[in-house]
């Protein structure tokens, strides 16, 4: 009995899990499987994406204190490393993407790199002033450095893009690609790969439908159905194959990866998210689980804290600049009329948070109750003072103070009373998402034409459809834009008051 009893304690568990006693290791490896971040692309290419825009930064600057017969002294090498690494992680990897960018001048001056440079070179001079050694560098190396980088950087961008398609031309990167489902998505993930020479040919679709139920399916792009799959990937040696089939599909697919599990290649999910209503989907994990994202912050993740670290510098270097200003508004307001300089009112931040955002007081009342009446054309409550702080935009300038301490940023949504938050989130559809960062003292909306009084729902609901787009979109690129429009703006806009 003892002897039947032990061996009946190393059978595997009907479950499928080993019972006790079956190698432990191989068991805990299975509970413990984790899902990594990775990337298709060729090793050479994805290391070269990962370190060319940071390693032009420090060249560049290194071409320029030749330029000028400036000896490297170690200080340069320490600004030389502290770039890369600050580069590292503000700047942008390089597109690989042939059409991304052949705009012309319009599509170069919206790449990317131009802000971020701009947050990189602010930061960099911050730290300088900070550490006093400013008087280290040679002005006309630090000036030329800062001017050319960003087009220095476009251009090593345009030479990997070469680089890449030629490696593929002379056949150096042995990839190449089929997809399972000539559907939609299927399609979207073709017109990617064939954009992206570097990766390699596409060579075709399997899918089982009828050819009439494909009308835009090119004939030669259709290698055949799900049976033929494995005989084609090993007689053309096919690298990497992705399963664009619905998730139902389940059977088939279970089986299609079986058979696969007798070649060499890569396997990929694509599953189809486009039929949503994106904003900011990407890909994450919770220790090593993976998911995809369809309704983001645009500030998740590293991109929060470029975003605060650009807010933060922005709104220093302002309050510096502009502190004269400040207070002979201050002093304006208070010889206006009776009752204190500064408004406060409380407004939704982000996630719907309460927080008080401070204006310069522009009206004889300060409302912030459950029922506030916008300022209107010739509003009574509207002090001579104040209606020109309105009109320039200078009564929102204490809200510096708030993008500093962090409760609103430079460039997002407008907030709104909260009385008005109230009442339009239940009659506007995706209200709410703009609160999912903070609120700007500037914003898309705002530069579009819709500054002031939101007197109408259709008003309110064009504003929260900018607000949307500026969330699905934004980019420090895009901060920069709405920044230099605002200040276009502010001298000859009519609708505020």
């Amino acid at each position: 009995m003892r002897e039947s009893l032990q061996a009946d304690s190393t059978r595997a568990d009907p479950r499928g899990a080993p019972a006790h006693g079956v190698d432990s290791g191989v068991a805990f490896r299975r509970r413990n499987l984790r899902v990594h971040q990775g990337s298709s692309e060729p090793p050479t290419v994805a290391l070269l994406r990962h370190v060319l825009n940071p390693s032009v930064i420090v060249l560049s600057l290194l071409m320029c204190a030749f330029l000028f017969s400036q000896k490297l002294t170690p200080p340069y090498f320490a600004l030389a490393a502290l770039a890369f690494l600050i580069a590292s992680q503000v700047v942008s990897e390089p597109v690989m993407d042939n059409s991304a960018r052949n705009g012309g001048l319009m599509s170069l001056l919206q790449h990317p790199i131009f802000a971020e440079w701009l947050l990189v070179s602010a930061a960099l001079l911050l730290m300088a002033f900070a550490f006093k050694v400013t008087e280290t560098f040679s002005r006309r190396v630090i000036l030329t450095w800062f001017a050319v980088t960003p087009f220095v950087v476009v251009a090593a961008e345009a030479a990997l893009r070469r680089y890449a398609a030629f490696s593929a031309l002379r056949g150096k990167i042995q990839q190449s690609h089929v997809i399972i489902g000539a559907n939609e998505a299927g399609s979207r993930l073709a017109r990617r790969i064939m954009a992206n020479p570097h990766l390699g040919p596409f060579k075709g679709f399997f899918d089982d439908r009828d050819t009439a139920r494909l009308p835009d399916m090119p004939m030669e792009q259709l290698l055949g159905d799900m049976t033929d799959i494995v005989n084609y990937v090993r007689l053309n040696a096919v690298s990497n194959i992705y399963i664009c089939l619905p998730m139902r599909a389940d059977e088939r697919v279970t089986k299609l990866l079986e058979e696969l599990k007798d070649t060499t290649a890569s396997v990929y999910f694509v599953p189809d998210i486009f039929m949503f209503d994106l904003m900011q989907a990407r890909v994450c994990d919770i220790d090593g689980i993976p998911m995809l994202a369809v309704c983001e912050t645009p500030f998740a993740g590293l991109d929060g804290v470029i975003k605060r670290a650009s807010d933060i510098v922005f709104s220093s270097v302002l309050l510096l600049m502009l502190w004269p200003v400040l207070l002979l508004i201050a002093i304006g307001v208070r010889l206006s009329s009776p009752g204190p300089i500064l408004f406060r009112q409380r407004r939704y931040g982000m996630y719907g948070e309460a927080i008080n955002v401070f204006k310069f007081r522009s009206m004889t009342v300060c409302e912030d109750g459950g029922t506030v009446t916008q300022a209107q054309r010739n509003d009574p409550r509207v002090t001579r003072f104040g209606a020109f702080l309105r009109r320039t935009s200078l009564d929102e300038l204490p809200q510096l103070f708030n993008v500093f301490l962090g409760s609103m940023s430079l460039v997002g949504p407008r907030p709104h009373a909260v009385a008005h938050n109230e009442e339009y989130r239940r009659i506007i559809e995706g209200y709410m998402l703009r609160h999912k960062v903070r609120p700007g003292i500037t914003g898309w909306a705002q530069v579009n034409g819709l500054r002031g009084e939101t007197d109408t729902v259709d008003k309110m609901q064009r504003r929260v459809e900018y607000d949307l787009d500026y969330l699905r979109n934004w980019s420090l690129a895009l901060d920069l834009v709405i920044l230099l429009r605002t200040a276009s703006l502010v001298w000859r806009d009519r609708n505020a008051y």
